[in-house]
């Protein structure tokens, strides 16, 4: 198998799960700091510089659970599908 990944193929995903994250975090009323703080940091860095993918910080495995079990979604609700 001869898969390839481009670069803006990953950007666009790891944007989208950004935007999947600020959409429910909307949704349930909370700030980014909040969320921050619910998932065990002191500040909100994280949770904004990966909603924005900005310097290409995106959440990683274990965000993305905590976050699903913050706001009792199925994990698999966060990930984009083709």
């Amino acid at each position: 198998m001869d898969n390839k990944f481009s670069k803006k193929e990953i950007d666009e995903f790891y944007i989208n799960i950004g935007k999947r994250v600020k959409e429910l975090r909307e949704k349930n009323n909370m700030t980014q700091l909040e969320l921050s703080y619910a998932m065990g940091y002191k500040s909100v860095s994280l949770v904004s510089a990966a909603e924005l993918y900005t310097n290409r910080k995106h959440f990683n495995l274990e965000h993305l659970y905590k976050i699903s079990k913050i706001f009792n979604v199925p994990f698999n609700t966060l990930i984009p599908v083709d």
